[in-house]
């Protein structure tokens, strides 16, 4: 059923936000993740094979733990944006933001009239029945959040159009295809990349939008920090089993030698 949506409320102040991304299709990894005090995750349909089934039930276990779950979406799919929130997402990343296009089409995809045209339907998120269903369409127009990455060089000249006719609530960086883009792949902190990076927070303070970073180190971190911005992902669940699963075996492999 419907949640509110801490996040939206953190970031219309001034607090801040910190979230994973989730690829591994597991429940309990989700549970894990609100467990440690992440404020939210994002569930990968894009790079990850997860049926619908499993999103749901990856949703059902963000909620458990009052866990925002976001759910990115694969580029341009208005259905997956629908089955998405059809299975309680309260937001929708949509990778490759290029053009306000892009972000129009997702927009009608993710709300209701009279902002967009999501296809109505009843089921779990309005409680089957709990939340009257006119009731329900006006909550999940303020509650779900639509979230643009822009990882593309096109997308960092097009931001300010993009951003100019409202719908956004928040921008997420990506710098890793952003470094392709740009020429120099994987090279997330080479100085083309750190100047759009630079360029769409600008654009986004000029917006009124929020900025989200995904840090690469603690001096990424604390950059950003001091630049004022409050939502970070702190990377991939994935990657930090895997670093710690390698640090773990390496320990006692040292302790025994």
């Amino acid at each position: 059923m419907l949640k509110r949506n801490t996040v939206k409320e953190r970031l219309a102040g001034s607090d801040e936000c910190y979230g994973l991304f989730c690829s591994i299709p597991s429940p309990v990894l989700v549970e894990m993740i609100g467990c440690a005090g992440y404020d939210f995750a994002i569930l990968d349909t894009e790079h990850s094979l997860v049926d619908p089934q499993q999103l749901e039930n990856l949703i059902r276990a963000a909620e458990a733990v009052d866990l925002v779950a976001f759910v990115r979406v694969p580029e341009a799919d208005p259905g997956a944006i629908l089955r998405a929130l059809d299975a309680g997402a309260l937001g929708v990343v949509v990778p490759h933001v290029r053009t306000r296009a892009d972000v129009e089409l997702a927009i009608r995809a993710a709300r209701y009239a009279p902002e967009g045209m999501r296809s109505l339907n009843g089921g779990r998120v309005p409680g089957f029945g709990r939340i009257e269903l006119t009731e329900y369409i006006r909550r999940a127009n303020e509650e779900i959040m639509v979230i643009a990455m822009i990882e593309d060089a096109e997308g960092v000249d097009e931001l300010p159009a993009i951003l100019t006719g409202g719908g956004v609530d928040l921008v997420l960086e990506g710098a890793a295809d952003l470094s392709q883009s740009y020429g120099v792949p994987w090279q997330t902190r080479h100085p083309k990349v750190r100047d759009a990076l630079e360029r769409v927070h600008a654009e986004c303070k000029a917006h009124g939008v929020p900025f989200g970073a995904i840090p690469r180190t603690r001096e990424d971190h604390e950059q950003w920090q001091v630049a004022g911005v409050r939502t970070f992902v702190l990377g991939e669940e994935r990657g930090l089993a895997a670093r710690a699963l390698r640090a773990h075996l390496d320990q006692h492999r040292e302790n025994h030698e």
